[in-house]
Formats: structure tokens, sequence, C-alpha cells
């Protein structure tokens, strides 16, 4: 757990970065770049690559690219799945490519405010942002408003990691199993309530496939971000949470107690807890994170950034470090990724419509 702690120390030092400035490059004529192409939610349209220009346009070549700090925009606070997630990879990321990538948390509403940020960014390869399930592909179906569009305003870089969630109690509960759980919402339905990173959040729709499946009410309340929701569980005002793997050293030091992941099989991490299906509720859930640049970015930096951070998630070190962090390493093409935030997007559009949360 010696990663997880160092991730959180490292988190609650870092500050917030200058934005990003623009450089000049030397221009060649490339392909135009591809991003997500938008597809109707309700009717599950497959993903398709779709060009950001109509026609070949001047962009850089990567040659001296980078050669400056790069900006890595979280949307959350330190502390929580997607913070870990960056800094799990900004590193040694930035050790391949010869320049430091510098974590810039940008929390609020729901992820939206670091994500328009991003969006709005330089397409310059100095500004990149690390994806998450609430901000691109939930909060689309979520907020009536949004100021970025999750499928035009961003170009897919590769999948970091996909990692299970966790049911976790406080260590006092008298919750010693998920069918204590269960028998004790519906003896007593709405008297229960449950913790999120905030409405629309990973926790907060978990959560509410878990309910709904074992059909059972319990009360919602949201924070703002991961760290604020488990300090309140540990300290005993919340009764459960369907927490990110970020839980882990709470779990470890005896403060929070496991009930169940979601993942198909027991997460290497936690070998002693079982399954949602081996606890009666059938359900397989998984938080994702992974990089993405705004629109525009040239496609040989795009390319560059892909290869070096597949072989950063290839080596030895950091695939021990995603076990240890109780998740699966991703990797892979853009167009893969790409397709597979579009499916995602898809995917969450019965389950928000389910929850009944709707942000104006």
């Amino acid at each position: 757990m010696s990663l997880l702690h160092a991730l959180r120390v490292a988190a609650a030092a870092a500050v917030t970065v200058a934005a990003a400035m623009t450089v000049p490059v030397a221009a060649q004529t490339v392909p135009p770049q591809t991003v997500l192409a938008q597809a109707t939610p309700s009717q599950g349209a497959p993903a398709q690559k779709v060009p950001a220009q109509s026609a070949p346009v001047a962009e850089p070549a990567a040659g001296d690219y980078p050669n400056q700090p790069i900006k890595l925009v979280v949307p959350w606070p330190p502390g929580g799945g997607v913070d870990t997630s960056a800094r799990l990879i900004a590193k040694p990321l930035g050790d391949r490519l010869g320049r430091p990538i510098v974590v810039d948390n940008r929390a609020g509403a729901g992820g939206n405010i670091g994500t328009e940020l991003a969006a709005r960014a330089a397409p310059d390869g100095y500004n990149l942002l690390m994806g998450s399930i609430s901000p691109n592909a939930v909060n689309p179906h979520l907020y009536s408003r949004l100021g970025f569009d999750p499928y035009k305003d961003f170009a897919p870089i590769v999948r970091v990691l996909s990692a299970p969630t966790v049911l976790v109690v406080p260590a006092h509960s008298p919750f010693k199993s998920v069918k204590d759980v269960v028998d004790a919402a519906r003896a007593a339905p709405g008297k229960l309530n449950y913790g999120s990173a905030g409405v629309g959040s990973s926790q907060h729709l978990a959560a509410v496939q878990f309910l709904r499946t074992a059909d059972i009410r319990m009360e919602h309340i949201p924070y703002k971000g991961t760290a604020p929701a488990e300090a309140d569980l540990v300290a005993g005002q919340v009764d459960i949470m369907v927490d990110t793997m970020t839980c882990l050293p709470f779990i470890a030091a005896g403060r929070m107690r496991a009930l169940a992941v979601s993942s198909k099989k027991r997460s290497s991490a936690l070998p002693e807890i079982p399954t949602f299906e081996e606890a009666g509720v059938p359900i397989e859930l998984s938080s994702w994170y992974g990089l993405m640049a705004p629109a525009g970015t040239p496609r040989p930096i795009i390319d560059r950034l892909n290869a070096e951070a597949n072989r950063v998630l290839a080596s030895d070190e950091v695939r021990r470090k995603v076990l240890e962090f109780g998740a699966e390493v991703g990797g892979g093409t853009p167009e893969e990724f790409g397709r597979f935030v579009n499916a995602e997007i898809a995917r969450y559009a019965d389950i928000v419509r389910a929850s009944g949360a709707k942000i104006d």
C-alpha cells in the first residue's frame, strides 16, 4: 500500500501550475486530426472516427516535442482515483519524454470545471486531460448544459487503467457482509445512507446499480470529491460507500471494512473479499482513466504520447503498481480508446436515467 500512501502525500503537496504556453513549431502537411465521433446515446450507435477539419491542415512535426513542461489537468481534488491514476503515469511518462508532466487539480461541478478548462486549452501537446467516467461519459446525460462537447472537444490518446469498485463500511460498522447491508436496508427503507464523490460520480452510479439490483433504498450524500466522502465514512457519518480503489489504504489500516468488489473475479489487492456476484448481488462495474488532449492536437504528437504511454504501461514497475492499486493495466491505440469512450457514453444513458439524477 506504500504506492497509494506516497501518491496521497504527493497529491497533498501539489500546487496549481500556471496556464500552459503555446510554442511555435515548424509546420508540415499531415492528415486531419481525428476526434471522438458523436453517436446518439439512446440508439447506442457505433463509434466512428470523424475529422476535426474537412481538409488537410498544417501541423507540426513531433521531432522537437516536447521542449517544455506538460500540464495534465485532473478535474477532481487530490487523493481520488483520477488523481492517483494521473500521478501513477505522469512521472514515468515525463521521464520518457524528457520533460516533466505536472498534475494540475481543477476540481468542481462533477469534473466539469477542469474538463472544460482542458477542452479550451491550446491544442499544442502541452495541455492534457486525465479523462474518466464522470465528466467524459456520465455528465453528458446528467447535465442539461456542459461547457464542452465530450465527443468533439477531445482527442483520445490511451486508456491508462480500469479498476473495480469496492463496497466499504466503517470499521466499527455492524455490517459484516453484503447480506447484512441488504437486510438492514430492507428492514428500514431509506434509513441508511451512502456517500459519493458527487452527483453523477462513479461512486454515485455504482451505488445506484447496487441498490437497483438488490432492490433496496438509501439516502444519497454527495460530497465534493472522493477524499471528503471517505473521511466521513471512516468517521461513521456515512453508512456505506461503493468506492474506487483509493480506499485500499483505509482497508489495510483497519479503518474501513470491505464487503465486496465489482470485478468478475476477486481482486488481487483484496483476494479474501468476495465479488458482488458471489455475495448474491450480480453486478459488474469498473472505473476507468485515460489520457486525452484538446481536439486539434497534431496527430504526430498524439502518436508520440500514445507510443511512450504504452511503453510505460508495459513496464514491470508500472504494472506492479497498477496491480497494487487493484486495477487492470490499459494501453492500446487512440482509436481503440475512442471507441471505448463512445461505448461508455452510450451505456451510461440508461444508468443515469435510472438514477433519476439531473442537474441544470
